[in-house]
Parts: structure tokens; sequence; C-alpha cells
């Protein structure tokens, strides 16, 4: 299977059960047809459905990779003027408050995906019948829900700090309204042993693409743990996903974000989308299975021939100049990651490509990683794109690991330079560009490089924050305030919980 197909509608327990035949004329559905909890999980099928919609959520997290770029130096909201997706543009011009719907949505999203999770949890030893149901995979499938909710967590920490955390039961609106912000101190325990509990059960390799493996959750916790600083442990964990031999730097950097790409070498851990029914549509353009955030990606207006590969889009994430700049020549990411549409035009004259200049914040650049391609879309066609977002790549791991093995108690260089240049030798396709830096020359090469390699993907502006550059790299960033986003006005007025500083 190409990729795993998510269900979106939540399972939360109920079946419809018949217990007799009636006439057709004394039919009665409320005698005929219990809806139950007591009926759910009740065999092997439905906890592998259930865990199924823990999976779902992570399709409706997609703006989180557009605003990791939009809060950073990287990219510009664009759009067709100032209040086109008004949300995004308060993100970039850093006017965002506690009302900005782009920020509300990822609160729930996150929080939707760990309530299914801890439904789950809840009836893992027993079913909410009380009997327990014992098959074999049950362990490693729990791994994959703990990676899971560790990740939606994380999701949560880095945008927002101190969150309400659960983890032993679904909550009903009552109970949640009553939470409290727990300390991010205690979110990451949390997180941690949820990783390290998905790493014990998890499979190395899944037969199905796109389920969680051990290395996606070594991965994760070595990125947690870099997060907290705590670099010994990150370049123990991250070392061990190396040492696997599982992965490799495909040679064409440009073609891992085909969708002939997906799930290859150097995959780690995906969010797989679909643009198979059920669609995304104007009613419920959130909750859907496709990639919606490709659509933004896309040239305004774009029109060209047959042979031209490009679908048109909203211009709403464009790549800055200051990015573009970054790159050295001969580097092959320059042009994977950031297509100037007049060059291409004028490289492409068979094409006859027209376009609408973005009319708000124009770069002239935009996204090639995940640009609007023809036939990958159905339905509501700017909302189904089918493109995976890649999370974590096997170049993400090295250079997270070269990050940890410098910054660790007892750095050592020489691997941490040896991680760097495999990922720069894939860049420039020689080792005439190696880095040969120590101590804090080459921790910021190595930041540099995250930047290069990573960009349009998500992590810039959470790994400004972490590593203490947002200031003196985005324009508008305060100290002190914008390490965070505000926390949803809903939630501080529906729960009580406490804002952020600044908002």
């Amino acid at each position: 299977m190409k990729k795993l197909i998510i269900k979106t509608t939540l399972i939360a327990g109920l079946l419809f059960t018949q217990s007799s035949c009636k006439k057709w004329l004394d039919y009665n559905p409320r005698e005929d047809f219990q809806i139950t909890e007591l009926d759910y999980l009740a065999s092997e099928s439905d906890y592998r459905t259930m865990a199924v919609s823990v999976y779902s959520p992570l399709q409706w997290l997609n703006q989180a990779v557009v605003v990791g770029e939009v809060a950073s130096d990287n990219a510009v909201s664009g759009g067709e003027n100032a209040s086109d997706v008004l949300s995004l543009q308060q993100i970039d011009d850093y006017t965002h408050t506690s009302n900005n719907s782009t920020l509300a949505e990822l609160w729930k999203a996150a929080y939707e995906g760990i309530n299914r999770a801890n439904y789950m949890t809840q009836y893992r030893a027993a079913n909410p019948a009380g009997k327990t149901v014992d098959f074999a995979g049950k362990d490693a499938l729990y791994g994959e829900v703990n990676f899971l909710r560790a990740y939606y967590y994380f999701t949560l920490v880095k945008f927002f700090g101190d969150v309400p955390l659960f983890v032993d039961k679904r909550l009903g609106l009552s109970e949640s309204a009553s939470l409290g912000r727990a300390s991010k101190a205690d979110v990451y325990r949390q997180i941690e042993a949820d990783l390290n509990a998905a790493i014990t059960a998890l499979p190395a390799v899944q037969v199905q693409k796109g389920r969680i493996t051990k290395y996606a959750a070594q991965s994760l916790l070595g990125k947690v743990y870099l997060y907290q600083k705590k670099y010994n442990e990150a370049a123990t964990v991250l070392e061990s996903v190396i040492n696997a031999n599982a992965f490799s730097l495909v040679t064409n950097f440009a073609s891992m974000f085909l969708a002939s790409g997906e799930n290859g070498t150097e995959s780690v851990f995906e969010i797989q989308y679909s643009n198979t029914s059920p669609y995304y549509n104007w009613g419920g353009y959130n909750r859907g299975q496709g990639n919606y955030a490709v659509q933004q990606c896309g040239i305004r207006g774009l029109n060209g021939s047959g042979a031209m590969p490009y679908a048109a889009g909203w211009s709403t994430n464009l790549p800055t100049q200051n990015l573009n700049n970054a790159y050295a020549a001969g580097d092959q990411r320059k042009a994977a990651t950031i297509l100037d549409i007049e060059a291409y035009k004028a490289a492409n004259p068979s094409f006859n490509i027209t376009y609408q200049v973005a009319p708000y914040k124009n770069t002239g650049l935009y996204s090639q990683k995940y640009q609007p391609r023809k036939g990958e879309t159905s339905g509501q066609l700017e909302l189904n794109y089918l493109n995976n977002y890649r999370i974590i790549r096997y170049a993400d791991v090295l250079l997270m690991a070269a990050e940890a093995w410098n910054k660790s108690s007892t750095p050592n260089d020489t691997k941490a330079q040896g991680y760097l240049n495999q990922v720069r030798r894939r860049a420039f396709g020689n080792n005439a560009n190696d880095i040969n830096a120590s101590g804090n020359a080459l921790y910021l090469a190595i930041l540099t490089e995250r930047r290069l390699e990573l960009a349009m993907e998500g992590d810039r502006f959470f790994d400004l924050v972490r590593t203490g550059q947002a200031a003196t790299a985005i324009t508008g960033f305060t100290v002190g305030k914008h390490e965070l986003f505000p926390i949803p006005l809903e939630e501080v007025t529906i729960s009580g919980l406490s804002q952020n500083p600044g908002y």
C-alpha cells in the first residue's frame, strides 16, 4: 500500500447493534438499534480501527508547518492583500493575538488527537464492557498510540509552552474545562515517557507505509531532548538511529518531495495525506485527508501548456529573498527548495506560462518542495492535495546528532563534522565544501545547515527560538513574549487558563 489511508471519523466507542427481527410496520429504531459504548472495542479489528483514528488529527496539523516558516525569516504570508488568510498575516507581522483562528485550530486538532489516544489508553487492559481483548501485536499497536500522543503534546508545548496535561482517559467537556496548565517540564516528562514506551514496543519496520516505527520514536525523542538542551541524551538516542543503518540520504534531493519520493529511504516520519474520499470541502476544510497547505504554496493564477507540471495556488507561503540568498553557489538544495517563477518561465518558453504576481508581500519566489502539481488532487481541488509532509528525515537526524555531539558534556566535534558533512556532500555533490570548524563555530555552521536543509519544512521558527537566535533573525520578534504563541481565547474564557506573557 502506497500510504496509510487515515479515516477522519472519530470512533468514540459507539456501534449499532440489531437485537431482533420485526415486521416492517412495527419497526422502532429505539428498540432495534442501541448506540452504546459497551459494544465497542470488542475485537482486534475495533482496536486497530480506533488506532487509525488516532493518526487522523496529524493531517489537521498541516498549518503547523506553514506557521513554522511564516513566523520565521524563511517565508512571508503573501496573498492577495493584508486580509488574505488574516491569521497567517498576523503571525507574519507579529500582531497575532489570542483570537488567531489558525492557532486555535492547531490547539483543537492536537487535543483531539490526545483525547483519542487517551481513549485507547483507558481501555487497554479491559474494554468498556470490562472484557480483556488480547491479540498478537497489541503492544506494538499501543506503541504507535504512545508515539502519537507524544507528538501531539510536543506540538502543543512548542507552540504554547505550559499546557493542560491529561493521559488516563478521554475527557468530556466539563472535565476539560476544569484542567489547568501543567508546567512545560511536566509535559516534556510525559512526552519522554510515551516515547520510551513506544521505543520498547514498536518494530523497526512496519509492513504498511506510514505506520510509526521504533526509529521514528527514537528520532522524535532525540529532537525532544534537543529542545530541552539534554545534549548527552540526544546524542545517545540519535546515535542508535544512525548505527541501525536503516536509512540513507537520497542522491537527488528534489526527488524526495515528489509523490514518487514519499516514504523513501530517507523518510523517518511522514504525515500521510490522500486525495481520496472523504474530501476536504469548504464547510470543513480542516477535517479531511488532503494537505490543503500545498495549495498555499502555489502560484496565483498560474496557467500554461499541458506539459507544464504545476497547478495554480494562493501564494500565501512565499520564501524570502533572505532565504534565497543564504544558499551558496552549487548547492542543489536551492533549486529544489525555491521556485523562481520568472527564471522558470524564461527557461521553459514552450510552456507559455502566465501568472498573477502575488499582490501582497511579493518575493517572486515560491516553495518548490510543496508546489502544487497537476493530477495530485481530487474533490474540492484546492483542499485535497496528496503530498505528504516530511516531518523527520534522515538528514534531520544527522544534523540533530551533529548538534548534540558538539554541545554534549564531552564534545566530539570530529563526529559532529562527519554527520554535518554527509549532508553537505549530498547538497554539493562533492567534499569541496566540507566544514572543518570546531566549538562554537561548528555549532553555528550546524544551525545554518539546518536552515538550508530543512527550509519550508516547518522547523525554522522553533530552531531560532530554542537556540536564542529569534530576536536577531526575525523582524518584530519581542524577547519574553514571542517565544510562545497565545493560548486561544476560547480556552482562556471557558477553561480559565492563564494567558502567556505579553498577550
